[in-house]
């Protein structure tokens, strides 16, 4: 589709995931317990877990007591003085994670929490756990697929922070009906895992990514997989994510697009597949992030056509009939101010008093370079960083003294039948949160 899918807003909608902050809380706010944590080949056990509530109380410490915030501490800080070009050139074609950058090209968040952003539009995931049509089953999960993509429109300038070896983060969400943790569990090559689960679904991937500098350009190249579980039909869900490029890395206005083939396989059932193509373009053209997909049978056979942009909405479809599966909630007031954050981005760095008992101390929200960044104190933050940097170093110097090999503390690694590595949640981050509590358990010292 050539034209902007703006013009197909006005018609029928099926489902509309707005930001977090403008959805009613659940009237049920119960979560799924032991919810199993490896890729279990009896469907009919992962569907009785899935059942299982949480006893009451056992999300104390989980609830915002007088509700989320709306805003940032500061805004983002002024970039034009510092020079890129001095701190890249000798690094053209190489992978940038080893790269130190000054602490105002950061954003106040970091890897392990944009995973966790990836799970803004979750309501796609409930509407596909609800959905007994196969093929518009795959469509939902398409929606979401695409849905992670959005909030990356307006952040092109800053980069997340780096998680350190064994850095973690939470996010409990009544009002979505979810709980999420997340873990860095490998530091050359850096690797991020996460594990989140509800009622209706369960949701895990690990994520490494590669990065380039081309000069004008960085690619970001991920690798690994994600994966969606719906105990209620049996099904499990995989697919692969797309090449992200920056353009305009030196000079000019910064832009963000996303380019590849995303296939969405049900690896429990061979009833359908889905792809999606994220097409390459360029600013000025009119197919800029546009997204192009189908659902296909057994036979071969398109059953489910999609279009649309991945920063303004997915329709399924042909157009003008064309029905509404999702699109992006509005951004906040000044958000260009603050780092481009949607209302879900703004919560996540967030940290209510009556939490931090109940967190590890490896939680990033206890990192004081990214606390002090997002609070706009630009020299502590600077000066953190660098700390925690040589810290780590520190660390690291150690274990390859010592001959050990670091063992991270809630995901392990498995190899699959088709030799392919990935990391999976053990399946204790909240026995151990509830009993005995992280305050009572001995953690990295990581700042």
């Amino acid at each position: 589709m050539s034209e902007s899918v703006s013009e197909f807003f006005d018609a029928q909608e099926v489902l509309l995931s707005a930001s977090s902050s403008e959805n009613e809380g659940s009237d049920d706010e119960s979560y799924v317990s032991d919810v199993s944590d490896t890729i279990s080949e009896d469907n009919a056990s992962v569907a009785e877990n899935a059942s299982r509530r949480f006893s009451d109380g056992e999300l104390l410490g989980g609830a915002f007591r007088n509700g989320r915030r709306t805003c940032l501490p500061a805004p983002s800080p002024d970039t034009s003085s510092i020079n890129l070009w001095n701190i890249l050139r000798n690094n053209i074609g190489k992978d940038l994670s080893k790269v130190s950058m000054p602490v105002e090209l950061n954003e106040p968040l970091n890897t392990l929490q944009h995973l966790c952003e990836e799970l803004e539009y979750s309501e796609l995931l409930d509407k596909a756990a609800e959905t007994d049509d196969p093929y518009d089953r795959m469509v939902m999960i398409a929606a979401f697929a695409v849905s992670g993509y959005a909030t990356t429109y307006y952040r092109a300038t800053f980069k997340p922070f780096n998680p350190v070896l064994g850095e973690t983060y939470e996010c409990i969400r009544e009002d979505k009906g979810f709980r999420f943790f997340a873990e860095q569990v490998s530091h050359h090559p850096p690797i991020s895992a996460c594990h989140c689960e509800s009622k209706k679904f369960v949701f895990w991937q690990d994520v490494r990514w590669k990065n380039k500098f081309w000069g004008k350009s960085m690619e970001i190249l991920p690798v690994g997989r994600v994966n969606v579980m719906l105990p209620k039909y049996g099904d499990q869900f995989e697919w692969n994510k797309v090449t992200t490029c920056i353009h305009n890395i030196l000079s000019g206005q910064r832009w963000i697009e996303h380019y590849g083939e995303i296939t969405i396989r049900n690896t429990k059932n061979n009833s359908c597949i889905c792809k999606l193509s994220f097409i390459k373009g360029n600013y000025w053209s009119s197919n800029v992030n546009e997204v192009q997909g189908f659902v296909m049978d057994q036979e071969g056979k398109v059953v489910r056509r999609m279009f649309g942009k991945w920063h303004e909405g997915l329709y399924c479809g042909v157009p003008p009939s064309a029905k509404c599966i999702w699109r992006p909630g509005s951004m906040p007031t000044n958000s260009d101010m603050y780092y481009g954050f949607t209302r879900f981005a703004i919560e996540l760095n967030e940290l209510d008093p009556v939490m931090k008992e109940f967190l590890p101390p490896t939680d990033v929200r206890f990192r004081l370079d990214q606390r002090y960044l997002e609070e706009g104190n630009i020299q502590a933050a600077a000066s953190e960083k660098r700390r925690i940097e040589e810290l780590q170093r520190v660390r690291r110097r150690l274990i390859e003294e010592n001959n050990t090999i670091y063992q991270p503390r809630f995901f392990k690694k498995v190899s699959e039948s088709n030799q392919r590595e990935s990391w999976m949640s053990i399946g204790n981050y909240w026995e151990l949160r509830k009993e005995p509590g992280f305050s009572k358990l001995e953690s990295l010292t990581l700042w």
